[in-house]
């Protein structure tokens, strides 16, 4: 099996703005046609690392390579990377097809041969036919997929995305994100996407990488980083996350540690039913119930001290459970399901 090409390799990247490290220590390879996000929560560097790769930060250590040309002190214009922001950026003057065209006439690309190009990037995002509107007769994830287009018609090796979506509100978001990807998997250009939304990273990504303080945290796929998290940190920040520690992991688990138990993994049960064979339970009190649509979350103070959030999919028609509010149950999960994040 041939190995991918490497279109970003960073190498002990480092940031500071006066006495804050913003960026600390950052090895990192993108893979050519990759979509790989960089998550993580404000302050954690993610953004920063994005700047740096476009040329807009100048690093205070490290290199940054593109396509294994070492452009850590080539400036913005000069990288084959095209950056698109959350808040669009598109003349309001200019129809849409003379937004798209507008960073080729600036490189004197021939009229011609710039119509063609911003109709083949307008049909690549779906909007085909849409070209002789002006940007207030979209709607924002149309103006946002405009905004994808006019970086898509330069042709970049690499598209960097600086929380995008971020506007939009939460429907359109969702929608937003599948095309997004089904447009990166059929342009084939590597994308780098910053979130700090762990669902949209989740949902669109190859590859995480997830970012605390300056640093990765860790990098793996969506499965991995969820079902694996290597940190007490990416296992409370990815997803929700239950921590069993201390005398409640002896206890239950009887062995010490920090011990990751994902909340969907849990089954409440009452407390004489059986658990099964290969699965670990605990007893404690439903201190709330919330009823989210889909699912329904239970938060279980444990007799052993601490507590769990279990959630079970309202698959069946959706019967009133607050009743279970202050009543003994039993957690139960298989073992299979717990992940130990620290010795």
């Amino acid at each position: 099996m041939v190995e991918p090409s490497v279109a970003i390799r960073l190498r002990n990247l480092s940031r500071s703005f006066g006495d804050v490290v913003a960026v600390n220590g950052v090895d990192l390879d993108v893979l050519d046609g990759e979509f790989l996000t960089l998550l993580g929560p404000s302050g954690s560097g993610k953004t920063t690392v994005l700047r740096m790769i476009a040329g807009f930060e100048r690093p205070d250590g490290g290199t940054i390579e593109l396509a294994g040309v070492d452009v850590t002190n080539t400036p913005p214009y000069a990288r084959d990377v095209n950056t698109v922001f959350q808040d669009y950026a598109l003349f309001p003057h200019m129809s849409v097809q003379k937004n798209i065209e507008y960073g080729l006439k600036v490189k004197k690309v021939p009229s011609a041969e710039r119509v063609a190009r911003a109709t083949e990037a307008l049909e690549s995002v779906r909007l085909g036919g849409y070209g002789d509107r002006a940007p207030s007769q979209l709607s924002g994830g149309q103006r946002q997929r405009v905004a994808l287009a006019r970086a898509l018609v330069n042709r970049p090796k690499v598209l960097l995305l600086d929380e995008p979506l971020g506007a939009l509100d939460l429907k359109l978001r969702e929608q937003m994100q599948v095309e997004l990807k089904e447009i990166q998997r059929d342009v084939g250009i590597t994308f780098v996407f910053v979130t700090h939304d762990q669902d949209e990273a989740l949902t669109m990504s190859d590859r995480i990488a997830v970012f605390s303080e300056g640093r990765i945290a860790q990098l793996g796929s969506p499965t991995d980083v969820y079902e694996h998290p290597a940190t007490p940190f990416v296992a409370g920040f990815v997803g929700t996350s239950n921590l069993l520690e201390g005398d409640a992991a002896r206890a239950v688990l009887g062995r010490g540690g920090t011990w990751s138990v994902r909340p969907e993994k849990i089954q409440v049960l009452g407390v004489d039913d059986p658990v099964g064979d290969g699965r670990h339970a605990v007893r404690g009190r439903v201190r709330e119930v919330v009823y989210v649509g889909m699912s329904t979350r239970f938060v279980v103070d444990l007799a052993v001290g601490g507590s769990l959030m279990a959630v079970q999919q309202n698959s069946e028609l959706s019967a009133d459970l607050n009743g279970l509010r202050g009543q003994d149950v039993q957690l139960a999960w298989d073992s299979r399901h717990e992940y130990l994040v620290t010795e």
